[in-house]
């Protein structure tokens, strides 16, 4: 089983960062090939929305995308972690997740219409965390990880969620965290 995490933080080594390693290390635990994407470090740009992948289901943009489409693709499970910037996923991240617009158009292309809503490439899950305590805190970030999961022909099946968690390396202080996120990526191994 092949597991993508995807890092959504621009800040390297954030909280997010080692919740996702924390799960990565508990797929790899439960037999998982573990492959990562780091946003922050992709030199690319966002959806420059010109159509051309409607005609064929590829982008056209020759950036750091391209190695990031066949990783796509290849995965299982995909688990893609993100601090909430404005009650969304940072800029990084949603460039990322904005160009899956070219397999969302290859999904059109290939797959009658009466089956699009069977999603038969695989589950996607999040992590999230958050400085606030506000109970909207994570409906915008988790109904675009639906749809990016959705584009890709792959299910949403929620994740882990983390409030009141601000500044670099809080969530090392909250060690039942860090053990919650092993246990998950072990969890949706064994589930798979």
């Amino acid at each position: 089983m092949k597991v993508l995490g995807i890092y959504g933080s621009p800040r390297k080594k954030g909280n997010s960062d080692t919740l996702l390693d924390r799960a990565l290390e508990g797929a790899r635990s439960a037999g998982a090939e573990i492959m990562s994407v780091y946003a922050r470090d992709l030199d690319m740009g966002g959806c420059r929305e010109c159509g051309e992948c409607e005609s064929n289901g590829e982008c056209v943009v020759d950036d750091d995308m391209q190695k990031v489409y066949p990783l796509l693709r290849d995965a299982d499970l995909i688990i893609l972690s993100t601090p909430v910037f404005f009650y969304a996923a940072p800029a990084q991240v949603k460039a990322l997740i904005d160009r899956t617009q070219a397999m969302w158009s290859k999904r059109l292309l290939e797959k009658p219409r009466d089956k699009w809503k069977n999603h038969d490439s695989g589950k996607g899950y999040l992590i999230a965390v958050g400085a606030t305590k506000g109970k909207n805190l994570f409906e915008g970030v988790e109904l675009t990880a639906k749809y990016f999961y959705d584009a890709m022909d792959m299910s949403y099946e929620g994740g882990l969620f983390y409030r009141r968690v601000e500044g670099k390396d809080a969530i090392n202080e909250r060690p039942e965290a860090l053990m919650e996120a092993f246990e998950f990526g072990k969890k949706i191994i064994k589930e798979n």
